[in-house]
Formats: structure tokens, C-alpha cells, sequence
């Protein structure tokens, strides 16, 4: 494992922490008010180590590496996603409807821009080329196709199921996303791996 891949994984690992903190408060989940000053100095650590196990396995399993590196950088765009999505939903004071669709689709746009730069340069390392027009069209429309997979899954969980089992509009409209992030994840892995950044 290089240099560089400890420091980015510590860098992530650390923006992780701070953008769930943010999601944390804005779902009202008290009891986490300790992690305040424990979280972004452990979870960096807690990030490298699985990233050094999957580097382990990666010698036996090529995709494994590059896998782990997609799923670290896919952590970092849902934690934006729901980062931005939090915010908004605080400052705002919306959690259903047209709004937190809108919301949703900001946040989605915020998470895809940090995505292109992450996965081109560090998970897949595509190198530049005379074909950047065509490479960036590409990912504009499998990142298309994922903001429709995204916000579409969000929307239909929030607006159409609408809150279950008791739980406050907040801590649903997180797991609506949660549940679109993990949906759009599986396709960008394959539409970045095979059609954007094949090599």
C-alpha cells in the first residue's frame, strides 16, 4: 500500500467522521453526543485498518483492492450526500415532499462532482487522455442514470411509504437516502468500472 493511499484513506476516514456527526444531530440521536471528540480521531483510524485489510486480501483477489477504494469513495459521496441533505432539511425545516426531493437532488449533484474527481484519479486511476469530452459525457449519463436511481428510490421511500414503525420525518428522510445511496452505489460501480473509467 503507498504512502498516498494512507493519507487519503486517513483524509476520508476523517470526513467521514465529521459528516456523520452532522447526520447524527440532525436525526436527534442524543446519545451520541460522547462521540463528539471520539469519532473523528478514532473512525480514521478504524478506516485504515479495514482499507489495510482489504489491501491484504487485494494481493489474492485483484478487484477486492479497487473495490475497497470504490466503496471508500462511495462512503464519502453518501456521507455528502446526507451531509448536504441534513443541512438543508435543518435550515429549512422540510422533510417530505417536492422540497426534500429537490434537497435530495442537490445533495446528489454535490456527492457526484466529489465522485468524478475520486474515482477517476484515485479508485479506477484513469490516466489523462485526448478522449476527455467523451469520458466526462459518459459519466454524466451513467451519474444520470444513477441521480434518477437515487432521488426516485428517496422519493418513492419518503413520499409514497412515508414514515413506519414510529419514526420522526428527520430519521425516515435519512434512511430513505440511505436506501437510494446503496441502490445508485451498485449501479455507478458497474457503469464507472465498465463504461466511464475502463482502461
Amino acid at each position: 500500500m503507498k504512502k498516498k493511499d494512507i493519507f487519503i484513506v486517513l483524509l476520508i476516514g476523517e470526513a467521514l467522521a465529521l459528516f456523520g456527526l452532522t447526520i447524527l444531530r440532525n436525526m436527534d440521536i442524543s446519545a451520541m453526543a460522547q462521540l463528539n471528540w471520539v469519532l473523528p480521531i478514532v473512525f480514521p483510524f478504524i478506516t485504515l485498518f479495514c482499507f489495510w485489510a482489504a489491501y491484504i486480501i487485494g494481493k489474492k483477489f485483484l478487484f477486492v483492492f479497487q473495490l475497497a477504494k470504490f466503496g471508500l469513495t462511495g462512503a464519502l459521496n453518501t456521507f455528502i450526500d446526507l451531509g448536504i441533505l441534513s443541512i438543508l432539511m435543518v435550515v429549512f425545516g422540510i422533510t417530505a415532499g417536492w422540497g426534500y426531493s429537490i434537497f435530495k437532488g442537490i445533495g446528489f449533484i454535490g456527492a457526484t462532482t466529489n465522485s468524478y474527481f475520486w474515482n477517476k484519479h484515485w479508485t479506477f486511476q484513469k490516466k489523462e487522455s485526448q478522449e476527455i469530452k467523451k469520458e466526462l459525457l459518459q459519466f454524466l449519463v451513467v451519474s444520470g442514470v444513477g441521480f434518477g436511481i437515487n432521488v426516485g428510490t428517496a422519493s418513492l421511500v419518503v413520499n409514497v411509504v412515508g414514515p413506519q414503525f414510529g419514526l420522526a420525518a428527520n430519521v425516515w428522510g435519512m434512511l430513505g437516502a440511505v436506501a437510494a445511496a446503496v441502490c445508485a452505489m451498485a449501479w455507478n460501480f458497474i457503469g464507472y468500472k465498465f463504461i466511464v473509467f475502463k482502461k
